[in-house]
């Protein structure tokens, strides 16, 4: 564990803070920090900043209520940055925006920019912004049990394809299935976020199977 002395403060006395979502990853801003400001950050657990603009502290969602609640701090192999992961109780940027890091400068057109929250942002989209001929709207139309009954069916083709040993066919279920269920998610009202907390929460992973057993 590095202490505070080993890390390299600029000849301000500062050094770049990366503050990241610790549930998504997604980068949410760039800050600084002063040696205070950090000592502050790891004794109340809850990021405090060095303002450049106003030359002093400030604690985030002093006034916001947008707090952030730091998970970790690392550094880098040059000990001049650090990555502060934390879990946040609102927005991150002035704007109300989730991220402070929202406008696109390049877009490789080679590379796929896939994620799981970007596909579930289209999900949401097909249900909000109905569109003819799409198999996402056709399943808002129909409803809950239309929705209901795919998963079901998609979790019945994964059993079926894992029993059989098939791992390119159980990855396409699988796949199926996880698509179906982000369908869910929409129509139930239940965010990318609110899984991920549930899921963080379980440190201990087989509670569960332990608690079978004992049946």
């Amino acid at each position: 564990m590095l202490n505070i002395s080993d890390l390299k403060f600029d000849d301000r006395g500062l050094i770049p803070a990366i503050v990241v979502d610790y549930l998504t990853r997604d980068v949410l801003t760039l800050a600084y920090m002063n040696r205070e400001s950090l000592e502050i950050s790891m004794k109340e657990g809850r990021t405090c900043f060095w303002s450049r603009s106003r030359n002093e502290l400030w604690r985030k969602g002093e006034t916001s209520g947008n707090v952030q609640h730091i998970v970790k701090i690392t550094a880098d192999c040059d000990r001049d940055a650090l990555t502060v992961h934390v879990k946040k109780d609102g927005p991150a940027c002035h704007t109300g925006a989730e991220s402070c890091f929202n406008d696109e400068v390049f877009i490789s057109e080679e590379i796929s920019d896939f994620t799981v929250r970007g596909l579930m942002k289209l999900i949401e989209g097909r249900k909000t912004d109905p569109t003819e001929g799409s198999y996402t709207t056709y399943l808002f139309q129909k409803g809950l049990d239309k929705i209901l009954k795919k998963v079901g069916e998609e979790s019945t083709e994964v059993i079926i394809a894992g029993k059989a040993e098939d791992k390119a066919e159980t990855v396409y279920e699988i796949c199926d299935l996880i698509y179906h269920v982000l369908v869910l998610m929409v129509e139930m009202g239940i965010s990318y976020e609110d899984i991920m907390k549930e899921l963080s929460s379980r440190h201990v992973v087989d509670h569960k199977v332990k608690q079978e057993k004992m049946k």
